[in-house]
């Protein structure tokens, strides 16, 4: 009686998924839901022989996985020739109108900005999810993809046997910056754009926090041994009724066109309202509507001759400056930032822009009351790139670059060959001091569990802190000054500062603030140089000889080891017993020795920071961007576009992780 009590209940609430998550119709209150889904969870405990990867309790996640196997695709996972441009899309439809031998009829439909995947359905089961990966293999992600509430573990008995279905996740920008903002609260790092959320999300371990997460998805591609679709749209139409996420029809997400004219007129409307979308999309897919003409079209390589993807431009918007207001770096940088009337703009609320300094202001004219236009690409702040001077009010006031520090009133310098301004006072200004306390203790630095920017303010405050050195001295005492730091607090900063001493030299180099010594030139200089000892008395000539070291780094490096301050404070430090001698990792070997590398996407086997250290580790070279120079662009899930296009324009060669992994004799 309680198994068949199981089975009802899992078809009950799978049908409750479907009626919620796909028709928006609910027949019952989230709490009934809740109060079904506990009955089921607790007979699935009572009976686990019943266990069944697809029953509606996987949604809410719970297994943790430590590698994703890599599969091999039933089909390839082609990617799509795109481009800017209004001709070489016409182009392209003349040219496929052409091939095809008839008039036909086009899909027009959203590029949605997310994660390519795949889902495989056998005996009208959920087997197997899998990222793109190298459109060849990708990696299964099953356990993660359950937990996302939309997409359909079991399907009805008018679906086929075998199906596959591929479509995008994605994360709406709600849930996008609810995540942001409780990464944000915990000290971490928030995500540049929804894109790279989603992609880190699918290959996270824990599918309890994916589930948390709260990911969405859109399918929009259909395969089936078992039965033929005569066209995309009767496809779409298909699965819909099988209860998968598809575009609307009914809000113009996706729209058929008989002409180059109505594909144009869609572009262009989306073009304009993209912002109202709930999620980010980057542009357009057009594709031919005939499954026969698809297939008799076919692909090239790389990519169908059949559909093709059209960019959208980085989206911009319009509004009124309202003030410029002045930040003070770590390192004393002078940075301005503009205030904004509110504006919406890639699916958030807008309120300040990066104007970067002083020769920025002077470019763009930038006077008060100005209509300028802001711009939002990959980055977390927006930027202003123009000025509508038409719009500016009579009497606007001009803006006027700072000439004093607007926290300590210390007069600006700027360094000759540098577009920044600087506040000298490094050890009276108090956003200088807590920025160089918040660096010392980052996790990337030093990795101090227990010590956070409220912390750090309070002890700058008190005046307990002025260098990091001075966090060593504290005894528990001075700890329980602070605001809510009881015992526990007071111990987990102290653990966390014990073990700080076992942080490799080449972070505590990077943990020490110099100018423009960041993770990857502190780890050149501290193997170049073995000791800080060594580095300390090192010359300028010294400095410039060291590969990608150039004269104003070692200028830098110089002159703050030329401070007498400083070298007291390095002394004290090494006193408490921070390491200040160069260690080689094991495994170290110098197999990629004279190759760069660009890492994009999220990677199986190694985390982003991982990656880096495995490539640096044997002798590789690390490059933000791809150019001329890039030798490989070690490529994970989710590789950024503007890479990718680079590399293919530059003929880069892309290096997937499993080959990287078998170059530096990490496999098994």
């Amino acid at each position: 009686m309680s198994l068949d009590r199981l089975y009802a209940l899992r078809a009950e609430l799978h049908d409750h998924n479907r009626r919620y998550y796909i028709e928006d119709n609910p027949s019952i209150s989230d709490q009934v839901f809740d109060a079904l889904l506990r009955e089921l969870q607790e007979l699935e405990a009572q009976f686990p022989e019943a266990f069944d990867p697809n029953s509606p309790s996987q949604r809410v996640g719970g297994t943790v996985v430590k590698n994703f196997e890599a599969v091999t695709h039933k089909r390839p996972m082609l990617s799509l020739s795109n481009s800017y441009s209004a001709e070489e899309l016409v182009e392209f439809v003349e040219r496929a109108e052409s091939g095809a031998g008839e008039s036909v009829t086009w899909s027009a439909e959203l590029k949605y900005d997310g994660v390519a995947i795949s889902l495989w359905y056998e005996n009208r089961q959920l087997v197997r999810a899998l990222t793109r990966g190298d459109g060849e293999k990708g990696d299964d992600v099953s356990v993660n993809i359950r937990t996302i509430s939309s997409l359909p573990l079991t399907l009805p008995a008018d679906a086929p046997d075998e199906l596959e279905v591929r479509g995008e996740v994605v994360y709406t920008f709600e849930k996008f910056e609810a995540l942001n903002a409780r990464r944000a609260a915990a000290g971490q790092d928030t995500f540049a754009n929804p894109r790279n959320a989603a992609s880190g999300t699918l290959k996270m371990q824990d599918s309890a926090e994916v589930a948390r997460r709260g990911l969405s998805a859109f399918m929009y591609a259909v395969f089936s041994d078992d039965r033929q679709f005569s066209s995309h749209r009767e496809a779409l139409d298909a699965i819909k009724s099988w209860g998968f996420p598809t575009p609307s029809r009914e809000q113009r997400w996706v729209e058929s066109c008989t002409d180059v004219a109505k594909i144009q007129a869609y572009l262009a409307y989306w073009d304009e309202e993209r912002q109202h979308l709930p999620f980010a999309i980057d542009g357009a897919v057009v594709k031919i509507e005939s499954t026969a003409v698809q297939q008799r079209l076919g692909s090239t390589a790389k990519s169908p001759r059949w559909a093709m993807a059209y960019k959208f431009n980085a989206e911009k918007a319009l509004t009124p400056l309202l003030d410029v207001v002045y930040q003070v770096g770590r390192t004393g940088a002078i940075t301005p930032v503009a205030v904004l009337e509110p504006v919406w703009l890639s699916g958030t609320v807008v309120k300040r822009a990066s104007i970067h300094n002083a020769d920025q202001i002077a470019k763009l004219d930038l006077h008060i009351g100005d209509f300028v236009s802001v711009e939002k690409g990959g980055e977390i702040i927006p930027k202003i790139t123009e000025v509508d001077v038409s719009k500016r009010p009579a009497n606007a006031p001009i803006v006027q670059f700072l000439t004093h520090c607007p926290h300590c009133g210390t007069q600006l310098q700027r360094r000759e060959g540098e577009a920044q301004h600087f506040c000298p006072n490094a050890y009276g200004c108090s956003p200088q001091v807590k920025g160089r306390i918040e660096h010392f203790v980052h996790r990337k630095a030093m990795d101090v569990e227990g010590i956070g920017t409220e912390t750090v303010d309070q002890l700058v405050d008190a005046g307990l802190v002025q260098r990091p050195a001075d966090l060593y001295d504290l005894t528990w005492d001075q700890w329980a000054q602070l605001d809510k730091f009881k015992d526990k607090s007071i111990q987990n900063a102290l653990d966390g500062l014990a073990r700080s001493k076992a942080i490799p030299f080449e972070r505590v180099l990077f943990a020490l603030g110099i100018r423009h010594v960041g993770e990857t030139v502190a780890k050149k200089l501290a193997k170049h140089f073995g000791t800080l000892e060594a580095l300390s008395t090192a010359t300028q000539e010294a400095l410039e000889y060291v590969g990608d070291i150039g004269p104003m780094i070692a200028a830098s490096v110089v002159e703050y080891f030329g401070d007498l301050a400083n070298l007291h404070e390095v002394e004290r430090l090494r006193i408490h017993g921070l390491q200040m001698t160069y260690q080689a990792a094991v495994g170290a070997s110098d197999v990629l020795g004279g190759q760069t590398f660009v890492i994009s996407g999220v990677f199986t086997h190694f985390t982003r920071d991982g990656i880096k250290s495995a490539v640096e580790q044997n002798g590789g070279r690390i490059a933000s961007s791809v150019s001329s120079k890039t030798h490989y662009l070690l490529a994970g899930e989710g590789v950024g576009p503007s890479k990718r296009a680079k590399a293919e324009q530059l003929g880069v060669k892309w290096l997937t992780e499993e080959d990287f992994r078998t170059w530096i004799g990490s496999t098994d």
